[in-house]
């Protein structure tokens, strides 16, 4: 392979990992404390959003929107072996981001319509310039993964047009958090067991996780369903079963990955803790349908913990990896994920759950913000400057 062209102008806009996962980890850091204060009814969003609809789409089309694409702009390059999307497109791009959430928080002197079309403009974008790479490079096996920036595309359109017309947007709030927990299922489904079997392998280990087959295929064709019914119509008796289902095959699933091994690997364990989330959170969705516990303990199983949990996860190892660094996580960004999986359970059981007189809700929301602030603090510096020369990895902290 030809080798590739130094890119010239500043680091943070030399891959597309870079500006999106520092503006992810920003986001998270500042969002979670603005909503404290909604939800406390210190301050009002002016946007054309009910607060609730405002704090879900930013944290599903705002927060896990820039990690997606993060990723996509990372990985896109090196299936098809063309230049990475670099320089003045990709600070269009983060420009387009920032532009959405200004929009969205009324910060912007734009109509409804605009509003939406400002927002909606970022996933759009995203979707025609991955199709236009992936043709070029002609590498057709991975066309698809634009259908999931599609889906959650249409799932923020229709978050606007409920929001617009109906006043509430329940189906596009629970729409767009089923795209990305289907894809947690998806690429998690795909990253764990792999990079579990190379340090298993390293480790000298002789089980190994069970690779993709059929069983993943019926996990995430059942996931897949049971996501889709509780969209549209919610928390139902009905739609309790198929979630149980969904949540007993993916406890299996993740059982079949040897989780408990990596102990001595923090960084590997995360993945596997963070996927934990999910048949957790399919079951309180299934209890909640059953009118057993409220439908917050397993919104906030799914959305902190298996989407804050796995996109925070993957930013620390893909950052390290693409910045030359040794693939351990060390003590402030294991703080960092510990705290965030702390907060999915404080906020999951609410304000029973309290210390010193300050509920659940208010301390998950603080152990989040405890925990974006270890993440910016450590990842901002590697991803503003250029890559350090590789290190020679530790195989006992590998991950």
């Amino acid at each position: 392979m030809t080798p590739r062209p130094a890119y010239p102008g500043p680091a943070l806009f030399s891959y597309g990992f870079r500006p999106f996962f520092l503006a992810a980890a920003l986001f998270g850091l500042g969002v979670v404390p603005l909503w404290l204060l909604v939800w406390q009814g210190r301050l009002a969003i002016p946007g054309p959003f009910q607060p609730v609809d405002w704090h879900v789409h930013e944290m599903i089309f705002g927060y896990a929107a820039a990690v997606m694409a993060g990723f996509l702009f990372t990985a896109v390059p090196n299936w098809t072996g063309r230049l990475p999307t670099r320089g003045w497109p990709l600070m269009t791009l983060v420009a387009t981001w920032v532009a959405g959430r200004l929009a969205v928080a009324g910060l912007l002197p734009l109509s409804v319509l605009a509003v939406a079309a400002v927002d909606c403009a970022f996933l759009l974008a995203i979707g025609v310039m991955t199709v236009v790479e992936i043709v070029a490079g002609r590498n057709w096996r991975n066309l698809m993964v634009v259908v999931p920036v599609g889906l959650l595309f249409a799932a923020n359109v229709t978050f606007h047009a409920e929001a617009t017309l109906l006043g509430g947007a329940a189906i596009g709030r629970r729409l767009g958090l089923s795209v990305i927990l289907f894809l947690v299922m998806l690429v998690g489904g795909r990253i764990i067991p792999s990079f579990t079997r190379n340090w298993l392998a390293k480790a000298g280990a002789s089980r190994m996780p069970v690779p993709f087959g059929r069983f993943d295929g019926v996990c995430l064709g059942v996931g897949g369903i049971a996501l889709l019914g509780w969209s549209l119509w919610g928390e139902t008796a009905a739609g309790a079963v198929l979630l149980l289902l969904a949540a007993a095959l993916h406890a299996v699933r993740l059982a079949r990955w040897r989780g408990p091994a990596t102990w001595r690997a923090p960084l590997l364990l995360m993945l596997h803790l963070a996927y934990a989330f999910l048949p957790a959170g399919l079951l309180a969705l299934s209890a909640a349908g059953l009118g057993l516990v409220p439908a917050a303990a397993g919104l906030h199983l799914l959305g902190i913990g298996g989407v804050g949990g796995m996109t925070v996860a993957v930013m620390i190892r893909a950052t390290r990896g693409h910045t030359g660094r040794s693939l351990d996580a060390g003590p402030a960004l294991t703080a960092a994920f510990g705290l965030i999986a702390g907060a999915a359970l404080l906020r999951a059981g609410g304000a029973a759950l309290g210390l010193g007189g300050v509920d659940g809700i208010t301390l998950a929301a603080l152990a989040w913000t405890a925990g974006f602030a270890l993440l910016s603090v450590r990842l901002a510096p590697w991803l503003a400057r250029p890559a350090v020369a590789p290190r020679r990895p530790n195989p006992a902290a590998a991950a």
